[in-house]
């Protein structure tokens, strides 16, 4: 059974998202949506969608169209999810699934309530790599987990409204923090507390920042994040009897390396395009299994990292939106 996908917007993440589409058998680009149909259009030949539609609201009501991929910034989240919801579509909308925790616990309600496939496109969960870090951390392959560091960092175009416009819903950590956050999640699970500080804009939203979180376990996290620098991006998970390491950027990698003492072993796992694909392979995996949420990609999770993320937000005193 083939899965018909409709991507929303054609933006960079889009492109991104379609290039790899392609690569995945059983899986069809059928429509595209955006504001203006001529942008439409071009994504539509680029990627060979047949339809290509001239608003968002034409795209939702496709008939052909299976689950549809919203890749709008994250301010346009909620108005986007809903109406593909209410049209009767499944939905893999991009992270951050909205821009507070709330709004994340209401799209979820409606999905579930109308016996809907849903989910957030944290595209790292479903990387080979990283699944294999949680099943060697699983398998006591490094003992007791006590420290986790994750980083992530880039240096944003001044030209780039969605990184720095508020009302775009621009947030250094809901564009890029949330990749150490929800490494740390995945490892450790939820944290009993968080402790973190940051700089913000001079039009208020967060572009540096950094947090440490601890765990009922014993184990701390350690995680930073900015628009501002190129860091390493590298991460860790050190144990008792070892640790992984994850060269940047550790959020896509092509590999590990497991550390035992003096033994250094590489791991590598096979990754298809820029590792897209993997998430689309789970949500097409759901949808014909009849599943409304996804082992990989849980909604419950999603919420309460969204709801962690409303926190450190507000203890770097950035106000609500």
């Amino acid at each position: 059974m083939t899965t018909r996908w409709g991507i929303l917007a054609t933006g960079a993440i889009a492109t991104s998202f379609a290039t790899d589409l392609a690569l995945v058998p059983d899986n069809e680009l059928v429509a595209v949506g955006s504001r203006r149909r001529e942008a439409a259009t071009a994504f539509a030949e680029r990627f060979g969608a047949t339809r290509a539609h001239g608003s968002y609201e034409e795209l939702a009501a496709d008939p052909d169209v299976d689950v549809v991929y919203v890749a709008t910034p994250h301010s346009r989240h909620v108005e986007d999810v809903l109406m593909c919801l209410e049209a009767g579509k499944a939905v893999l909308c991009e992270k951050a699934l909205t821009l507070n925790g709330r709004d994340s616990a209401a799209l979820v309600a409606e999905a579930r309530e109308r016996g809907l496939f849903f989910a957030e496109a944290m595209w790292m969960r479903t990387h080979p790599v990283i699944r294999r870090v949680k099943e060697l951390v699983a398998d006591g392959s490094i003992g007791t987990v006590s420290q986790v560091r994750a980083e992530l960092s880039f240096a944003a175009p001044a030209d780039n409204d969605r990184l720095w416009d508020p009302a775009l819903g621009a947030s250094a950590l809901l564009d890029v923090g949330i990749y150490p956050l929800t490494f740390a999640h995945l490892v450790l699970g939820e944290p009993v507390s968080i402790a973190a500080g940051g700089v913000l804009s001079d039009r208020g939203i967060d572009v540096n920042g950094g947090a440490v979180l601890t765990y009922a376990s014993g184990a701390v996290a350690s995680i930073s994040w900015t628009q501002l620098a190129w860091g390493d991006n590298r991460a860790s998970v050190a144990g008792d009897a070892g640790r992984i390491e994850l060269p940047g950027r550790f959020h896509h990698p092509s590999g590990l390396t497991l550390v035992r003492g003096e033994e250094e072993v590489t791991v590598s796992e096979p990754v298809t395009g820029r590792g897209y694909a993997h998430e689309i392979e789970e949500v097409a995996a759901c949808l014909r299994d009849g599943r409304t949420e996804s082992d990989l990609l849980p909604l419950d999770e999603t919420v309460s990292i969204q709801r962690q993320m409303d926190e450190i937000l507000s203890q770097l005193g950035v106000a609500e939106r």
